[in-house]
């Protein structure tokens, strides 16, 4: 199927097109879904490694006298405990406290700060935040917001050997690197921004790199990944791989209709550490409790569950499911899904319903996956 002209190429497309990967449109891009296959990807990175190419992520630079009072005000989780070098996940709240988009913050510097985005939600990121400096800091702020999506590109590293792989390549020992930690680096001879962050729910690492340099430095990585079984893995397996992590992603598991309370995503909200948009919502929310939250399930029968489906329980329709797939690291069908309060139980039997036949399915804890650590 011929592609459309308007989509973006990433720094690495050649990459995948000469390695056969399957393309496809994604928020804009044309980005690899799979090169051998999404079971085969997904199990390389929970055993040995996988090389993700996520380009399609958006990256802005915040900076200036003012950039933590601006992003202190902007997101909800506490950037004032960020010191230079960390990271947090976090994101951009409407005034009801409702979901624009999820991020990751990395703190380059005292004043300078990177922002990764949704790929889908990039223009809409960039009006809100522009829009919440001119509300309330004004023409005269010492502060600057910029698209940087097009400088970098962004390779995933990820899986049990990422560390492995990456040593011999890396000038600094990586396990002086801890888990959402960043800094500049130099890999494989070229200048990267090194975090060991991802979305895999495995060890591993997120690279960013000038798109001049980014073709050279994923082949290297590939070269060098030989010896550990490295497998380049698509956006297939990088979804499933979320969803085994219960990771959520916009416009599954939170959207504009959306609290982090329903989320399990309430720890990433500060609610004493002064204003910020969404606040006084997500005060009433708390106070309140939520009306709906996310569970997990497994199916219980056959079938896969897809999001969109209803969930019924004792026959009444209670709830939508999120995300849906078949784990290939548990061998058996997992979703989310959104029901009542009163009816998020560990144990507790639901159904949903797939073309008009309903599937046996039983809540269980999430995540469904979650790596060992020594």
């Amino acid at each position: 199927m011929t592609e459309p002209d308007s989509l973006r190429r990433s720094p690495l497309d050649a990459e995948h097109r000469a390695a056969g990967a399957k393309m496809a449109p994604f928020a804009g891009w044309s980005m690899p879904v799979s090169y051998t296959g999404v079971m085969e990807e997904h199990r390389a990175v929970r055993s040995t490694a996988g090389l993700f190419d996520v380009s399609h992520m958006g990256e802005v630079i915040v900076a200036g006298g003012q950039a933590e009072a601006f992003l202190q005000l902007a997101t909800p989780n506490d950037v004032g405990k960020l010191e230079p070098g960390q990271a947090h996940y976090s994101s951009l709240l409407t005034e009801a406290g409702t979901y624009i988009d999820d991020l990751l913050i990395y703190r380059l510097a005292a004043e300078e700060f990177l922002l990764v985005i949704n790929a889908a939600n990039a223009e809409k990121d960039l009006e809100h935040l522009h829009a919440v400096a001119r509300r309330e800091f004004g023409d005269g702020a010492d502060l600057s917001i910029r698209d940087a999506t097009d400088s970098f590109a962004l390779l995933a590293l990820q899986g049990p050997r990422a560390a492995a792989l990456l040593t011999p390549l890396a000038d600094e020992p990586l396990d002086t690197l801890g888990y959402y930690r960043c800094r500049w680096s130099c890999v494989a001879g070229r200048k990267v921004f090194l975090a060991r962050t991802g979305y895999t729910g495995e060890d591993g690492f997120e690279i960013f790199v000038d798109a001049e340099a980014a073709g050279g430095l994923w082949r290297e990585l590939m070269t060098a990944g030989r010896s550990h079984s490295l497998a380049p893995a698509g956006l297939g397996a990088r979804d499933t791989l979320r969803t085994e992590a219960a990771m959520a992603l916009y416009g599954h598991e939170i959207d504009d209709t959306t609290t982090p309370f329903e989320a399990r995503l309430g720890w990433t909200i500060k609610l004493d550490k002064g204003p910020f948009v969404g606040r006084d919502a997500l005060i009433e929310a708390k106070s309140r409790g939520p009306a709906r939250k996310l569970v997990g399930f497994e199916i219980t029968g056959r079938g896969i569950a897809r999001q969109g489906y209803s969930v019924f329980v004792n026959g009444a329709s209670v709830g939508t499911v999120t995300s849906g797939t078949f784990s290939p690291t548990l061998e058996k069908a997992i979703g989310m899904a959104y029901v009542p309060s009163e009816l998020a139980r560990v144990g507790r039997e639901m159904e949903i319903e797939r073309r008009g036949r309903r599937l046996s399915a039983v809540q269980v804890k999430l995540p469904f996956y979650k790596r060992e650590t020594t």
